[in-house]
């Protein structure tokens, strides 16, 4: 009985391969992080002196430099695209950053609205209100052609950018073209303008609707778009 038991022993003991000393590799060396670390602090520095001479210049602008590197490393970090929350539900059917767009609205349109009320009620002049750009026909094939641009360059304005500081070579390409359609669409303006643009209505909901009324429609159209996302997220799933 003990022989039996032996041989099966050896007999499994067979089966398992065993590791040969000479298949062993050596473990790569790890790559200093100090070099990446002084570039790092290198940028950083730059980044601090040149708002600082930007507060010499005017105090604004280096605020407002502030206020774009904060915002293009949210964007960067949160991967946080306009393009893709209108291309990918088409795409891939997926509504994430489609909804989360839309709360976005949400909250800036609550923000947006108090403030302009605030003046409003206080007969200050309403912030924003010379911002209110007229509704043509060159609304929509401004916004057809820039949804047709945007999505093969695979970017909006922000979003080529913040791709541009990842080292993206395609969104630099984008860039120098972004670039030439802006010179050329400010040289056309002056004939949109006379010819298109001149005349269009301008619509400011709270003329319209009130104050309350126009908050509460907004929201209303916001909160029916994202019911309708994420049913649409739900139904590409199941197919």
């Amino acid at each position: 009985m003990s022989e039996t038991i032996s041989e099966q022993t050896e007999i499994t003991e067979s089966k398992i391969p065993r590791r040969s000393s000479s298949r062993t590799t050596a473990r790569k060396p790890k790559k200093s992080r100090v070099p990446l670390a002084l570039a790092l602090a290198i940028v950083i520095i730059a980044l601090v002196a040149f708002g600082l001479y930007l507060a010499t210049v005017d105090p604004r602008l280096s605020l407002f430099w502030l206020i774009g590197l904060c915002f293009g490393f949210i964007l960067q970090r949160a991967r946080f695209c306009f393009t893709a929350s209108l291309r990918d539900p088409t795409l891939t059917g997926g509504t994430s950053l489609t909804k989360a767009v839309l709360i976005a609205f949400a909250i800036t349109s609550v923000g947006f609205v108090a403030i302009q009320y605030n003046a409003y009620r206080m007969g200050l002049p309403i912030p924003g209100a010379g911002y209110i750009l007229p509704i043509s026909l060159a609304t929509v094939i401004g916004g057809f052609l820039f949804g047709i641009g945007m999505v093969i360059g695979g970017g909006c304005g922000s979003g080529t950018l913040m791709r541009v500081g990842e080292g993206f070579h395609m969104n630099m390409l984008v860039l120098v073209f972004f670039i030439i359609g802006l010179l050329v669409g400010s040289y056309d303006h002056t004939w949109w303008q006379l010819n298109v643009i001149q005349g269009a209505p301008r619509v400011h909901l709270p003329d319209v609707f009130g104050w309350f009324g126009a908050i509460t429609i907004q929201l209303i159209v916001i909160g029916a778009l994202y019911i309708l996302a994420d049913r649409w997220e739900s139904r590409r799933k199941s197919l």
